[in-house]
């Protein structure tokens, strides 16, 4: 039987940040990643652009990518099939026994789908999933899009040359991320053909290379790490529509039924027509949403949030689980199972929150958890657990991406709407940018930033300290006024 100080658990961007957490602050460790897919997903081109706020590009690379970094480190593409907790043994698909001192499991989360079955239905999480509806959008000429976060918002603006049909819950588009203020400010670039990227603008690579022969290949229909930053970019998102772009949103609306040709020909309902001259016709799979309407597509995108991938660790150990699903870690990032570790979009964070921190399953937070995670394991295995403090990253959220083809920077509570607690000030320029900071006894608690403000440091830091900026009323958003001067 193999043994390793330190086994980590999925090759997606926590867990490779978690290996490499280990091996970078002890070299003599002895490390195994254990990954279900042939490649991992490493970060490349990191840039720390303030305090908080970080950018990276996501890459996927052979074993070999970090094997030769790390000679501590042992990879090897094998699904684990069970834990024997007890004994600190995890047992592989193919029989092969592992002991570890200390594990860590990354194992991400798989998307929420509508249908399991249905082949229809199509959910987006890692490349493979990208890769089959790049497919079936070729010969595609209407898609219905369900669900209101990241990847809907993203695919609704990649897609052209086909008609979508934007299926949402809620009042407004994209709440996952933004007010009803914001979403206006977005609708007006939803209709209009994409824009061709800027010059310089940074993205995301996926490079797929040849596995080096010596590294043992298992098959299994395990899902790939989650998507990281730009996922779309340079990826063709063109259907067989004749007409550039067509986006129609029905709001406060669910998936009632999804239906077969017979099953809608038994309806007698009329479908939804796009184009008042388009002649009806058939359609492989319709859709019928809670408020009686009948859309007829090619396929259906189920984006409607993920789950945390933890069924097969909950048939071998009786783990604590968060109020999402997820393993329930410690501000050490410690499960309720003696030596095992969790971090990434498998956890739920079951500390004490920093007032302007919550968790979202995004992967800037995963690369954060997984470096983390490095370090207490290291720390727990030297018996300096005592001197740890937690990281710097969990006092503020900040994540910064790119919706529309704007930047996004979303800092603290941004989220906040109760108007009887807090204030918003908002200064938006149509088409250019849209800032909302909301105070609260005269203290930012939170900002959302659309377009190229460069305010986002002057913010974190003003968030922070919880300087009163009262004295400066609606004049804080000031174009006119460099507001980073008085706060140096």
């Amino acid at each position: 039987m193999e043994n390793y100080q330190f086994v980590v658990i999925g090759g997606g961007i926590s867990g490779v940040t978690c290996v490499e957490s280990i091996a970078t602050f002890d070299s003599t460790a002895r490390i195994l990643l254990l990954t279900g897919t042939p490649l991992i997903k490493a970060i490349t081109n990191y840039v720390k652009v303030s305090k908080f706020l970080e950018e990276f590009d996501i890459e996927e690379k052979p074993f070999s990518y970090l094997a030769e970094q790390y000679p501590n480190l042992v990879i090897k593409n094998q699904v684990v099939e069970r834990l024997d907790t007890d004994k600190q043994i995890i047992v592989c698909s193919d029989n092969t026994q592992i002991h570890y001192d200390k594990l860590c499991i990354c194992t991400g989360a798989r998307p929420k789908l509508l249908s399991n079955t249905n082949p229809y239905v199509l959910g987006i999480r890692d490349t493979e999933t990208v890769e089959s509806f790049q497919k079936k959008l070729l010969t595609a000429k209407q898609i219905v899009i369900v669900g209101n976060g990241g990847i809907a918002t993203e695919l609704v603006y990649e897609v052209e040359h086909c008609s979508v049909i934007w299926a949402i819950k809620d009042e407004h588009i994209s709440t996952t991320f933004f007010d009803e203020a914001a979403a206006r400010f977005f609708l007006d670039r939803i209709q209009i053909v994409k824009e061709k990227q800027k010059l310089n603008e940074k993205r995301r690579k996926y490079e797929v290379t040849n596995q080096p022969t010596n590294v043992e290949i298992s098959s299994s229909n395990i899902c790939g790490g989650a998507l990281g930053p730009d996922w779309a970019a340079n990826r063709s998102m063109k259907g067989a529509s004749s007409e550039s772009r067509q986006v129609h949103i029905e709001y406060e609306v669910e998936v009632k039924n999804i239906l077969t040709p017979e099953q809608y020909q038994q309806r007698q309902h009329p479908i939804e027509n796009l184009h008042s001259s388009q002649e009806e016709q058939q359609w492989p799979v319709y859709v019928e949403l809670t408020n009686g309407k009948i859309f007829g597509c090619d396929f259906i995108v189920s984006a409607i949030g993920v789950t945390p991938n933890v069924e097969m660790f909950l048939k071998s150990a009786n783990f604590t689980l968060g109020i999402d699903g997820g393993l329930l870690v410690d501000e050490t990032m410690r499960t309720s199972i003696k030596n095992i570790f969790a971090c990434g979009d498998v956890c739920t964070a079951g500390w004490t929150l920093a007032e302007h921190w919550f968790q979202m399953r995004l992967w800037s937070q995963a690369r954060q958890m997984g470096h983390y995670a490095g370090k207490c394991m290291l720390a727990y295995a030297h018996n300096e657990q005592d001197s740890l403090t937690m990281d710097f990253c969990f006092e503020l959220f900040a994540h910064t991406t790119k919706f529309f083809n704007m930047k996004v920077v979303l800092l603290g509570n941004y989220h906040e709407n109760d108007m009887k607690k807090y204030e918003n000030l908002i200064r938006m320029t149509p088409g250019e940018e849209y800032i909302r900071v909301t105070l609260k006894d005269g203290r930012v608690h939170g900002c959302v930033f659309i377009g190229d403000t460069e305010l986002e440091e002057t913010f974190e830091n003003l968030i922070l300290n919880q300087i009163d900026v009262s004295a400066f009323g609606e004049t804080l958003l000031d174009p006119n006024i460099d507001i980073a001067d008085y706060f140096d």
